[in-house]
């Protein structure tokens, strides 16, 4: 009894001696290199991964300014989307629900002005059946796009830069559009203006994120600068807007929603208090609760930061990137896939 005693008692001590050294890693080592079960790496490069509808395949940038690349989970092959036509590059690549891609980037690239060429990107549909180049919707965005899933409609933000003659200094606005095909051409049709920023309750600048599902009458936005950043929603009926993590001095930034549409993703600061360089994944209810749960903890290694996730349409996957504290926002080194249920069950099992 005393051998069987002392044997538990080593145990727990390990226990307590691996848990002590997950938690701290020392200077150097990736968050890579010391995955959880529940979190695969599917790429070795790239950035901004988007899933498509069947989330059979994996959409991403090869880099900011690159090529649109397609990763087949099943065969792990990655075909390059935008390399049969010249281009400057892409910031932006996210499926249509048609198939195509809708891509954003520059008309013409200077490697001197990195922060214009990001702002002055413009949209373009790619067509499926990679036949020809990307065709132009006219239309300047700023930052991300928002695509819904079931129908060709998206939402997307213009700032004072890009309009200094119809929009104030500092503002920015959102609007949305359907996008209808004339003969085989795609075009922006029913443009209605969702909010400009200086309508708003607080001061900041808009980003578009998502159309919150299963109705898609709320797109969620970033409110940068507002209490360090915040979530927030507006009803595209109503114009009402709701601040979700309403978080002084957090950072907190969503990107991928669940398909149910009740909470969201959210690149968070919460763990550190350190700002957008220096985030995790984190889950947000989206009720008011202002409830929280860390997925990640990529930034427990000096140096690194996971970001930009997205949710597949099935609600059983996450795609993210590891990223790098000292890069603009959006470089990637990798893509990862988070199996939410296997983490579920990890947690069950513990």
């Amino acid at each position: 009894m005393n051998l069987l005693r002392h044997w538990f008692a080593s145990c727990a001590a390990l226990t307590v001696a691996a848990s002590a050294t997950a938690a701290e890693p020392l200077t150097g080592e990736s968050p890579a290199d010391h995955l959880p079960l529940h979190i695969t790496q599917v790429a070795w490069f790239g950035e901004r991964a988007d899933w498509s509808p069947d989330g059979k395949k994996i959409l991403f940038l090869s880099k900011t300014f690159g090529d649109a690349l397609e990763l087949d989970l099943a065969t792990k092959r990655v075909r390059n989307l935008t390399a049969h036509y010249p281009h400057h590059g892409y910031t932006r690549a996210l499926y249509l629900m048609n198939g195509d891609i809708l891509l954003a980037g520059p008309e013409t690239f200077d490697p001197k002005h990195l922060g214009q060429a990001r702002e002055q990107c413009w949209l373009y549909v790619l067509d499926h059946t990679l036949t020809k180049p990307a065709a132009p919707l006219g239309t300047k965005c700023s930052e991300g796009p928002a695509v819904s899933r079931h129908r060709l409609h998206i939402a997307w933000t213009h700032v004072a830069a890009e309009y200094p003659d119809e929009m104030s200094a500092g503002s920015s606005r959102m609007q949305e559009a359907d996008i209808v095909f004339e003969n085989g051409t795609p075009k922006l049709a029913n443009q209605k203006l969702i909010v400009v920023s200086t309508n708003l309750p607080f001061r900041c600048t808009l980003e578009t994120q998502n159309f919150r599902p299963p109705l898609e009458n709320e797109l969620t936005f970033s409110a940068y600068g507002y209490q360090g950043t915040d979530v927030c929603g507006i009803d595209l009926t109503t114009k009402a807007v709701t601040n979700y993590s309403n978080s002084p001095g957090q950072y907190d930034e969503p990107e991928g929603i669940f398909p149910d549409g009740q909470f969201t993703l959210v690149e968070c600061d919460q763990q550190n208090h350190k700002g957008s360089s220096y985030v995790d994944l984190w889950k947000l209810k989206l009720d008011g609760s202002g409830a929280y749960e860390r997925l990640t903890h990529f930034s427990d290694y000096p140096g690194y930061k996971a970001s930009n996730p997205v949710v597949s349409d099935d609600g059983k996957f996450i795609a993210f990137q590891m990223a790098t504290s000292r890069e603009a926002a959006g470089v990637g080194h990798g893509i990862f896939v988070y199996d939410i249920e296997k983490a579920k069950a990890g947690e069950q099992s513990r």
